[in-house]
């Protein structure tokens, strides 16, 4: 328990963070991976390489330090890093590791005039809270998903069953238990961990599950992204017959129940968990209006499963938006950026709808300002991030 003082002291360095938090997030990081190697393969590197994994973890850190008096308001934020904390399997004895780096990193970036032995002590303790609060959290999760019919704990195997292209960019794969078992019915909207190893060192990756829940087997559908160790490896290296390890299913973006109109709007790759979200939501008469963004019709995966279903539902509206369109080949309802004027037209008469959305960030505020503007309940409108959390600011 954080005395008054320490929390005094959290507070003050909330301005530290303010100015340095990704310098010092960026250090924290390199003095993990130098100090305990064996940490490596839980996190991508793609993204230390870009930056977004230190800006993150540096908002995530500002967000604790700002609410240390009132952990309540953390609420969506822990539910998140749970979620990411258990399809990658983090596991409790992790957590010193990280938090001897980051006390580490804070004395070497700050200083000793400002990383005094009170303020060392300080966020000791209030790491010591936070790293109690996550893994109690995910214990439970990982204790729900063992008891759950057709779960498991730890990696289990699983045999690639289907290979299939989806797009220029886009493959899917099933995957179904190699020991012949039942797999645990995930929720539309929700992703797996994956392990595979690569010239001997493990990788692990977090995909969403591509389609509807059925007892057997899962789908992902996995972009082929430029020097993407993982998504390259699965291209060109798992064929049919192959093995991987997965972690059970995980994550709150997640379908709701509801009788309000459902918009999904999904930029590129963010295709991937609608489908299960589209397939689920018809199953009960629900409408549906299906808004996709992409650049050209070769990197548009599902057209046909989505038209098909369309042809069955007629409470199923589709739109598809691409950047540039040629004049063979399927066409576009319109071209250029999904935009309001767009959005305008294609969301349904009533603003009273459950919107979800997902895409490349730039994508993801644009729709995310649109919607408000149209006036989309800011309360009925939900995203998710694939890798590090960003701000829609």
């Amino acid at each position: 328990m954080l005395s008054a003082e320490q929390k005094a002291i959290i507070t003050a360095t909330v301005p530290i963070l303010e100015q340095g938090g990704e310098a010092l997030t960026r250090h924290f990081y390199l003095t993990l991976f130098r100090d305990f190697p064996q940490v490596k393969p839980l996190f991508n590197q793609a993204n230390q390489q870009d930056g977004n994994q230190q800006r993150a973890l540096a908002n995530a850190v500002l967000m604790y330090a700002r609410n240390i008096e009132r952990l309540e308001q953390l609420g969506p934020l822990v539910s998140t890093i749970v979620n990411k904390h258990v399809s990658l399997q983090i596991q409790r004895e992790h957590y010193p590791l990280v938090g001897a780096s980051l006390l580490k990193a804070i004395r070497e970036v700050l200083g000793a005039e400002v990383a005094t032995d009170a303020v060392i002590d300080a966020w000791a303790a209030a790491y010591g809270q936070l790293a109690a609060i996550l893994a109690d959290a995910e214990q439970s999760v990982y204790d729900e998903n063992a008891r759950a019919p057709g779960g498991w704990t730890g990696a289990r195997e699983f045999k690639v069953v289907s290979k299939e292209a989806e797009s220029d960019e886009i493959t899917s794969f099933v995957l179904r238990p190699a020991d012949g078992g039942a797999v645990v019915a995930h929720k539309p909207g929700q992703y797996i961990g994956i392990a595979v190893t690569i010239n001997g060192e493990e990788a692990r990756r977090q995909y969403s599950l591509s389609a509807a829940g059925n007892g057997a087997t899962y789908r992902i559908s996995v972009k082929r992204e430029a020097g993407g160790v993982v998504s390259n490896f699965l291209h060109d290296q798992v064929s049919v017959g192959d093995s991987v390890q997965l972690f059970p299913p995980s994550g709150d973006f997640v379908l709701k129940d509801g009788d309000k109109p459902l918009v999904l709007i999904s930029g590129g790759v963010g295709i991937t968990p609608t489908l299960a979200m589209l397939t689920t939501a018809l199953s009960t008469g629900r409408d549906v209006h299906f808004i996709h963004a992409a650049r050209h019709a070769g990197v548009h995966a599902f057209r046909d499963q989505v038209d098909a279903l369309a042809q069955e539902h007629p409470q199923l509206r589709r739109f598809y938006c691409y950047e540039s369109a040629s004049d063979a080949g399927p066409q576009p309802h319109a071209t250029g950026y999904l935009n309001r004027q767009q959005l305008a037209e294609w969301l349904p008469a009533t603003r009273d709808v459950d919107a979800y959305f997902l895409g490349p960030t730039p994508f993801m505020k644009a729709v995310k300002s649109h919607l408000l503007e149209l006036g989309v309940p800011a309360a009925q409108t939900h995203y998710e991030f694939f890798g590090p959390a960003e701000a829609l600011a």
